[in-house]
């Protein structure tokens, strides 16, 4: 029995967490390639069945998409002089303006009737951030009136933003209405 502890054997004999490679076989390889080829034929097997249709034969989509930034919910107002001795030094504001903001609300007809109407509140602790919506309306195939009305002032009695358009669309059309207000106001692409 070789003595460990003199250092000539200990060299001689192979350290235990050193293993020498296994050699694999034809065997072992003809395993690994079926397997890898079984995986690849599930994938695409199932990358083409079942089919899937996101919408019908005889259907189109209509996405309402829209991030707005409301009007405030109040009027700006002018601190009297009492106010504002009674303030900080560093919160003398002459003007204070409130940061809350109204909630957006939009609502769209479709040949006539309303199909969607929805106010998005505004984001942010203090409810000073945008509003935002989405929305997937699905529609029959055809032509259709829409009238989209979009409103981002509570007090506002009519809605200040409103576009009627009569738009084609073609089974698996999606069509967006959007607001852009460089391009003045709603828009539908």
């Amino acid at each position: 029995m070789p003595d460990s502890s003199h250092p000539a054997s200990a060299a001689a004999m192979p350290s235990p967490t050193h293993r020498e490679p296994a050699r694999r076989g034809p065997v072992a390889w003809f395993g690994q390639v079926l397997l890898y080829g079984l995986f690849a034929l599930a994938i695409g097997v199932f990358s083409q069945w079942p089919r899937y249709r996101h919408l019908g034969a005889d259907e189109a989509l209509v996405k309402v998409s829209f991030t707005r930034v409301g009007k405030p919910v109040g009027e700006c107002r002018t601190l009297g002089a009492e106010e504002l001795a009674k303030l900080p030094p560093n919160m003398r504001q002459a003007t204070v303006c409130p940061r809350e903001r109204s909630p957006v609300t939009v609502e769209v007809d479709l040949d006539g009737r309303t199909v969607l109407s929805r106010a998005a509140q505004p984001g942010g602790v203090a409810r000073d951030g945008a509003s935002a919506l989405y929305e997937r309306l699905v529609v029959p195939a055809g032509e259709h009136r829409f009238a989209v009305r979009l409103s981002d002032d509570a007090r506002a009695r009519q809605a200040p933003y409103q576009r009627e358009a009569t738009v084609r669309l073609v089974p698996g059309q999606v069509l967006v209405i959007d607001f852009d207000a460089a391009r003045g106001g709603i828009t539908m692409n």
